[in-house]
């Protein structure tokens, strides 16, 4: 076999080999299977992901920034390892290609309707379950090596690959305009105006940030795994998947939403903008997007 032919046949269904990466009998080495450099991309199971590389940020909002909460005050995290990062929101095509069918009700053309258009309607549990349905299948096809998983991200690594190494309100700087996400009500600092969409639209219409990732700004709102705190975690690979923070009115605990939605103003697209979600309502403009990670 010469090395075009190993090269092909080592790729398989969905995935992507990158340089460097070695193939066992296979499966994929587990120490091949990181990126380089931001940005790097590889497909698993059709979904495509970039490489956010390990590395240091500060999480959260200066008291100068305009739209600015309470439960935005800086931490200091440190993330030691690298891990991939869905490079969209995960689509409608791509739900029931992998989970099935919409498991309340099925997306329409009044919120975004389109195989291409993000899932939503979808709650905190059925977003764990289309990850650890995603994880089952590239493990099967041989496309996820042993040692990492498909899940939803923690709040900072969400942020960090949200600012793609930007310290401003966006990624694209401190203010947000029309061409650059799908939001509703005024741009952000002044940005030039321009027509709401009024819905969601195709996932990867808008520019990436620097590391190739579309729509962390605006569109439908996403899922994280941690449960929200009035504070943000700092420290070294901040992780609150099971410990519960502040209740809500009702008594209930809530899981944390991030990024905006096509139905919110733009300084609820920024960066550091965390709200709180019931872990089982569902919305037109709550979906998911999923990270690799070394469990």
């Amino acid at each position: 076999m010469n090395r075009r032919t190993f090269i092909k046949a080592s790729l398989g269904v969905g995935g992507t080999l990158l340089a460097g990466e070695r193939r066992l009998h296979g499966a994929l080495q587990p120490g091949t299977f990181r990126g380089a450099k931001p940005g790097d991309a590889r497909a698993i199971d059709g979904v495509r992901f970039c490489w956010c590389p390990a590395g240091r940020f500060r999480m959260g909002s200066p008291p100068s920034e305009t739209g600015r909460r309470p439960d935005e005050a800086q931490v200091e995290v440190v993330l030691t390892r690298g891990f991939w990062i869905a490079k969209t929101e995960v689509t409608q095509g791509q739900w029931t290609r992998i989970a099935g069918a919409f498991p309340d009700r099925p997306p329409t053309s009044e919120f975004g309707l389109g195989d291409d258009v993000p899932v939503y309607w979808i709650n905190f549990i059925e977003a764990e379950t289309f990850s650890r349905r995603l994880t089952e299948r590239a493990r099967g096809a041989g496309t996820l090596p042993a040692g990492w998983e498909c899940r939803l991200p923690t709040e900072a690594q969400w942020e960090y690959a949200c600012r793609a190494g930007t310290t401003t309100a966006t990624s694209f700087g401190a203010s947000l305009a029309r061409d650059q996400a799908n939001f509703n009500g005024e741009p952000t600092g002044g940005a030039p105006s321009g027509s709401a969409r009024g819905r969601a639209t195709p996932a990867g219409a808008y520019p990436p940030n620097a590391w190739g990732i579309h729509d962390m700004h605006g569109n439908i709102f996403e899922w994280c795994r941690d449960w929200y705190h009035a504070q943000l975690p700092g420290g070294t690979d901040p992780d609150i998947y099971t410990t519960r923070g502040v209740p809500n009115r009702d008594g209930t605990y809530s899981r944390v939403r991030r990024g905006g939605a096509w139905n919110d103003a733009g300084e609820f697209c920024r960066s550091a903008m965390r709200l709180r979600y019931e872990p089982e309502r569902r919305s037109d403009h709550i979906g998911l997007r999923i990270v690799v990670v070394e469990s």
